[in-house]
């Protein structure tokens, strides 16, 4: 269930280069394999996605997600948020404050003013205890301790992954908490449906298509600032399917605050939680296809607007706007804006997301 070796896998990645021990625990490499052959690789560190291995339209495998191929080089990161799972808070909380229960709570601040994805030590960092249910199916559990870079509560986080004969990405998360906190969970993909490469080509001419009639402009520290604006005739507007570097450096001001895009937008819903269509790109040359669902109510479109060409697996390297992300997740800065879709978690309640990433050919 567990390749060993370079013969065994399609994506060329080896257990051993990923298993190492870190504060008493054991990193490690598992791949999942579906009916048609399709691979996605993942290692415990971080919940990292490494590989996801689907064909084009000619039949040609390859990997369409940026990662690593050692755990040294997942740890050490010139992007640390590579493809992981994203927690305590997804996004930016405004320097790092907020007030629950009456309570100030303060962060770490670890972007500009802000605290960026759950601080100096997201769980983007930690390793994740995991157990391959199954070839297609790894769970990963983590509990982060009370007061963990400034939040309140122990929560407990269970978070599934599953590759199914559909070509579909599932990830399940499940948290509890002992004491009222504030959760927002997502994973950060950083997909190159091109296939990596050395260089790994832009996502300009990638078509994209977003089901969301509102986006959240933000302030230049990448803050929103309360607004809730329609996409009508902005480069925000996806609602159509359109090349993504069409407007990425449109002369707006809410691009230029982004560097790009790095917005959430609002997906449109009949209903608080209920699994829907969010985004599809299509990558023209290769007819590889993804499109996004979730029970989530919104989704942080990033263009690695700051990738510096660094180097990735196999040779690969990972240039500006090199990949797109689909973040699902609640909005940012949640806790210091009482008309979002609220974060808390409390006791007696179970916090609970689905997102879909499903892999296709355009016909």
């Amino acid at each position: 269930m567990m390749s060993t070796t370079e013969t065994e896998n399609i994506c060329g990645l080896r257990r051993e280069d990923f298993q190492t021990t870190i504060g008493g625990k054991q990193t490690d490499l598992y791949i999942l394999k579906n009916a048609n052959g399709n691979e996605v690789a993942i290692t415990n560190y971080g919940g990292a996605l490494v590989a996801i291995m689907v064909p084009d339209k000619d039949g040609k495998r390859a990997n369409v997600i940026q990662g690593h191929d050692n755990i040294q080089d997942v740890i050490n990161s010139p992007e640390p948020y590579l493809s992981t799972l994203i927690g305590r808070y997804g996004n930016r909380i405004a320097k790092g404050k907020f007030q629950l229960n009456g309570k100030k709570y303060e962060l770490f601040v670890n972007n500009g003013p802000n605290c960026l994805h759950g601080g100096k030590t997201g769980w983007n960092a930690k390793v994740w205890d995991a157990v391959l249910m199954n070839r297609k199916e790894l769970s990963l559990t983590y509990v982060s301790p009370y007061g963990e870079e400034g939040f309140t509560g122990e929560v407990k986080v269970h978070v599934t992954y599953t590759w199914t004969d559909e070509d579909e990405l599932v990830i399940n998360y499940l948290a509890e908490t002992n004491k009222k906190t504030i959760v927002n969970l997502t994973n950060h993909g950083f997909f190159s449906l091109a296939g990596i490469a050395n260089p790994t080509p832009t996502i300009d001419n990638l078509i994209c298509e977003i089901n969301a009639d509102y986006y959240l402009p933000i302030d230049e520290t990448s803050i929103p600032t309360g607004e809730i604006l329609k996409v009508a005739d902005t480069p925000f507007d996806f609602r159509s399917p359109k090349p993504v570097g069409q407007d990425i450096d449109a002369d707006d001001e809410q691009i230029k605050n982004g560097a790009g895009y790095d917005h959430c937008y609002v997906l449109n819903k009949n209903e608080e939680g209920e699994m829907s269509f969010a985004a599809k790109i299509i990558e023209p040359n290769s007819g590889r296809t993804m499109e996004v669902y979730t029970t989530e109510p919104g989704v942080q479109l990033y263009t690695h607007n700051w990738a510096t060409g660094y180097p990735g697996q196999h040779g690969a390297t990972f240039g500006r706007r090199s990949a797109i992300c689909f973040e699902c997740q609640h909005f940012p800065d949640t806790p210091n804006h009482p008309y979002f879709p609220s974060v808390q978690l409390c006791p007696d309640r179970k916090y609970k997301q689905k997102t879909i990433y499903k892999f296709g050919i355009d016909k």
